[in-house]
């Protein structure tokens, strides 16, 4: 039974969803024709996502499962009859003892991700050809700790099997250590995340800074979204080795219509040895047309002590194709990307290119600019394939150059 078919019972409940309440499920867009089905039923503790903060809508339930769902629903006053005749074998089984229930083994989940990758880097006029390829894994932990709050933490395993230049490492060095931890719940209207967490920042492909930071967030609204947040980088993240001393940021989100959106942020990062402290101005929007998704996105920064070779502005333009769905074999997408990124509108080191999509930035003291290509593709249900095509340049006066080939598969359970 498709998890789809629970919505029905967002009708049936005496609740309805606060107008401040927004959906907790990242893979459920504020335009989804079940955002406010979610919303209520996530809200009245009927419904529930996994540890990577999605609901997974296409996922097939059991009927174990769907009782457990039902039971919920009974328990809140739904009128949920029909249902309840359909799985009464389950619900006897259950003694619709769901609290008791989800004090034993129900109380924690477990979920995971493999990732096999390949990644070819060359820089122009040189023979430093870079080679990576690895195996990660990640099991994500929820733990529920009332009807308000979970507790996730997330375990993580890389197995190097090369890295380096074409010769110089092959082996299976591999590092297992517990990357996140925090508590996520609500607060009256807000979302809370406490902990040290996944920051992505901010537009279609975290051109700010994608990685894990020790802060606490707070996030607000429906058609129009606050975002706050407070704390510090992670020394944890595999690029950020000094992490920083303090950082914070706020963001607002405002829908224009049905398929637009306009967002801005600022967000600031205090340097934890020197006085160059960070400050990024970003302002920017997405658009939808059909199956295409545009998005849209200006920065401005800077830091003390700019140096001559600074550039404060930069810019990033996108355009989405449809897009693989996990739980869809055949489902598929295309992704054009330009990026025009002065060395002050990101964070070094852990851009959204470089960190979480692959490309190897070229070495400038000045930024970056150039374009991304990738298509992805679901050759099986939660087995998603991808491959992307980096051309990127430097800024600076020498304008390296660096072309990056890299490719991933990404398995869900």
């Amino acid at each position: 039974m498709k998890k789809s078919l629970v919505l029905a019972m967002a009708m049936a409940l005496g609740v309805t969803a606060s107008a401040y309440a927004a959906n907790p499920f990242s893979d459920v867009p504020a335009g989804h024709w079940a955002y406010d089905s979610i919303s209520k039923l996530a809200a009245a503790g009927v419904i529930e996502g996994y540890g990577d903060d999605t609901f997974r809508g296409d996922r097939l339930m059991t009927r174990y499962e769907m009782a457990q769902i039902v039971a919920k629903a009974m328990a809140k006053g739904a009128n949920v009859d029909k249902l309840a005749a359909e799985f009464a074998d389950e619900l006897d089984a259950l003694g619709v003892r769901v609290a008791a229930l989800e004090k034993k083994s129900d109380n924690v989940k477990i979920t995971g991700q493999i990732r096999y990758r390949y990644r070819m880097a060359n820089r122009i006029n040189d023979e430093n050809r870079k080679i990576n390829h690895d195996l990660r894994t990640r099991l994500f932990f929820t733990g529920k700790v009332n009807e308000n709050w979970n507790y996730v933490g997330m375990l993580e395993n890389i197995q190097v099997f090369h890295e380096g230049s074409a010769k110089d490492h092959v082996g299976e060095d591999g590092t297992t250590d517990w990357q996140r931890a925090y508590l996520q719940g609500r607060l009256g209207g807000a979302k809370i995340t406490a902990g040290r967490y996944h920051e992505a920042l901010v537009g279609g492909d975290s051109d700010v800074y994608m990685n894990r930071v020790d802060a606490i967030k707070a996030e607000y609204g429906d058609k129009v979204r606050l975002m706050g947040w407070y704390g510090k980088l992670s020394k944890k993240a595999p690029t950020i080795t000094e992490g920083s001393k303090r950082a914070w940021g706020v963001h607002a989100g405002f829908d224009i219509g049905k398929k637009a959106d306009l967002f801005v942020g600022y967000d600031a990062f205090k340097h934890p040895t020197t006085e160059n402290d960070k400050k990024i101005f970003d302002v920017g929007f997405n658009a939808k047309f059909g199956d295409v998704k545009a998005t849209a996105m200006y920065l401005h920064g800077s830091k003390d002590n700019e140096a001559d070779t600074d550039k404060k502005n930069g810019f990033t333009i996108q355009l989405a194709y449809k897009g693989a769905v996990a739980s869809k074999p055949g489902s598929w997408g295309f992704l054009a990307k330009y990026y025009d990124q002065g060395n002050l509108t990101f964070i070094a080191n852990s851009h959204g290119a470089d960190a979480a999509k692959g490309a190897i930035l070229p070495v400038s003291a000045s930024g970056f600019k150039g374009f991304r290509v990738s298509a992805d593709y679901t050759v099986a249900k939660n087995m998603v394939t991808r491959v992307s095509y980096f051309d990127l340049k430097g800024k600076d006066e020498a304008k390296q150059k660096r072309k990056t080939i890299y490719g991933e598969m990404i398995v869900t359970f």
